[in-house]
């Protein structure tokens, strides 16, 4: 019965690493290069550099805007969405020779250093990541349920793995990796300690990936996570043709207001006379994402019509946003942006090792009887 149990658990191991390895591996790299997809943009692309030598201030969002619409008078601006202070803020419009583009601005000299109509590098690395191009269709994408369905790809071999290996926490201990016993010894050895060190991780990959799954599943059956912006009621619309809404500069400051130490992240601008401003941003805390704090602001009468932050959200909306942090390593800046980088190049290592230790397996197997197929697995 044990030797039973012993192959079944190896086999079952393996069969976690082996069939979906190179769908395995591609989520892994793709997601390990999303993790510095910032840094990396900076590395290649001066025009998203936001070069600030005279230590200027931020400019407001208003001036970027109208930075925009300087040089594209009939540009329909939909969106502002801020990075990393070292990156460009991106302004999203559309105009009658562009039908979806994004402007390079410089918050601290308001110069447009760019003009893409083209996904950027940050959002074909997430894109790629997260559903795998596969398209949006009445709620829900096959992609990203093949993606996040591999979080029981990622646990099974993390519960797998500590049932074989017992004694796992010798290789914290006691670590070897043997470069001179054959490739067979190096490559379970390296096998191994990736995989004893990267338990914690594989555990957090695991736990937000299976949330990415139920959120998936939320959106498939209409269940809403978060509520549904506001829209100004017809009694709040203005009598008069020509009245003025309050720019957007002063609905930030009304939202900064409303949170302590607040940075907008992403603020979409009303679509039509009924829409609101939607600003989000972070505040002071490092285990939400930069979406956490939020308002809904009138632009006709200056209310605050929503608002939504850590201390008012449901237990689904607490998961949503720190899902995120957790699983792209932001949560510390930049030091753990580096810290899940190198886990991820070992989780992604880890995939190829383990297919090539069980391929070998299964090629050495087929050589052999029966018995002396148990006696290897027994060996191991």
């Amino acid at each position: 019965m044990a030797k039973l149990s012993k192959r079944f658990w190896f086999q079952l191991h393996g069969w976690f690493s082996l069939p979906v390895w190179v769908l395995f591996c591609f989520i892994c790299v793709t997601g390990t290069i999303s993790v510095i997809s910032h840094e990396i943009t900076w590395l290649t692309n001066s025009q998203a550099r936001a070069s600030n030598p005279d230590n200027l201030p931020e400019k407001s969002k208003q001036t970027l805007i109208d930075s925009v619409t300087s040089q594209y008078p009939t540009a329909d601006v939909m969106s502002v969405v801020s990075y990393e202070p070292y990156l460009v803020n991106a302004i999203i419009f559309t105009d009658t020779d562009k039908p979806y583009a994004t402007a390079y601005v410089n918050q601290y000299t308001g110069e447009v250093q760019a003009i893409y109509q083209t996904t950027s590098f940050i959002e074909f690395m997430r894109t790629l990541h997260s559903w795998l191009y596969f398209p949006w269709q009445q709620g829900y994408s096959v992609g990203y349920y093949l993606v996040s369905a591999m979080a029981f790809v990622t646990l099974g071999a993390l519960v797998t793995g500590l049932i074989i290996y017992k004694n796992f926490w010798r290789a914290f201990i006691q670590p070897k990796i043997r470069f001179n016993q054959g490739s067979k010894t190096l490559l379970k050895d390296l096998h191994t300690m990736g995989g004893v060190w990267s338990i914690w991780f594989m555990a957090i990959m695991s736990l937000t990936g299976l949330w990415y799954l139920a959120q998936a599943i939320m959106w498939h059956n209409e269940i809403d996570i978060e509520e549904h912006a506001p829209i100004v009621s017809e009694a709040q619309l203005p009598s008069v043709s020509n009245a003025e809404a309050i720019d957007l500069d002063s609905a930030i400051t009304l939202t900064k207001n409303q949170f302590s130490e607040f940075t907008p992240t992403y603020i979409m601008l009303p679509e039509h006379n009924r829409g609101m401003y939607s600003i989000m941003g972070a505040g002071d805390t490092i285990f939400y994402d930069g979406y956490a704090y939020s308002t809904a602001i009138n632009p006709w009468t200056g209310e605050i019509a929503a608002s939504k932050s850590p201390e008012t959200m449901s237990a689904l909306q607490t998961l949503s946003h720190i899902a995120d942090p957790l699983h792209y390593g932001t949560i510390g800046g930049l030091w753990t942006k580096v810290i899940w980088f190198l886990f991820g190049v070992i989780l992604s290592g880890m995939s190829i090792t383990g297919f090539m230790m069980y391929s070998k397996k299964l090629v050495k197997a087929q050589k052999q009887s029966p018995v002396t197929i148990n006696d290897t697995v027994e060996a191991n």
